[in-house]
């Protein structure tokens, strides 16, 4: 049966989500898959990832498949699996799924997160779950900026170099920016998200709040389709995958 599985993780010392050539490279994908061989002793197992986070990004709802035989119930998986995996790794959720289900193409929409540290000094204890901006960032700006992304728009400003994709146009439902205590929170949801276009996306936000970029500037950014008008890329560690999203969930 094909089990569709809800993943979290700290990204922090993996190298991405997606394998990489050499397995002496520590990935997500790769620690998820020598787990899953051990629990169902299937040693040419392999699962399949719904996106594909970079090195030191997290995750709390990242999605992947594997086709796999056991009298094992699906809802039991994410306990089972617990004694394999590394302790910043965890399956939350397990469901069984139609064998023509793919967790890439099926996915209608997916929200990420970028944490902003605005304490009064650099706080280690953040250091690797956000990104620290020393100067006062005006929220009320970096919304009116965020404004501008929603809607469909070809954002190849907001794609890194070396992206290869066939079409740089996406929708974006909802952009918006809310602060709590001394903590920034951007928050994106898309029908899908090109090469680092949510930090870049981030860092172009962080820009207006700084006074750098006019928040009606953001718009002309988007047209000019041009990445040197646009913010730097916001370091990776602030970024969360929190959710992918199915037509049933």
């Amino acid at each position: 049966m094909r089990i569709l599985l809800t993943i979290a993780y700290d990204g922090t010392r993996y190298s991405g989500w997606q394998k990489q050539k050499s397995p002496e490279v520590l990935t997500v994908e790769g620690e998820v898959e020598k787990a899953l061989r051990a629990l169902f002793r299937m040693p040419d197992l392999t699962c399949i990832g719904a996106s594909r986070t970079d090195r030191g990004v997290h995750a709390l709802g990242q999605r992947a498949v594997v086709d796999v035989e056991t009298t094992i119930p699906p809802e039991k998986i994410p306990l089972a699996i617990r004694p394999y995996l590394p302790e910043d790794i965890v399956v939350t959720e397990a469901r069984q799924v139609p064998d023509t289900f793919h967790p890439r193409f099926d996915c209608v929409k997916k929200t990420y997160e970028y944490c902003i540290d605005q304490s009064p000094y650099k706080n280690p204890k953040k250091r690797l779950y956000s990104t620290f901006v020393y100067h006062t960032l005006d929220v009320d700006k970096m919304n009116q900026g965020a404004q501008a992304f929603i809607g469909t728009h070809d954002f190849q400003a907001f794609c890194a170099a070396g992206s290869q994709v066939s079409s740089t146009i996406r929708t974006i439902f909802d952009c918006h920016v809310v602060q709590e205590d001394t903590q920034i929170r951007i928050l994106v949801t898309g029908d899908g998200f090109l090469y680092n276009m949510v930090r870049i996306l981030a860092g172009t936000l962080i820009a207006v709040g700084e006074g750098k970029i006019l928040p009606e500037q953001v718009a002309q950014i988007i047209e000019s389709r041009d990445r040197r008008q646009a913010g730097q890329t916001a370091e990776p560690q602030g970024l969360t995958l929190l959710q992918i999203y199915y037509d049933f969930a």
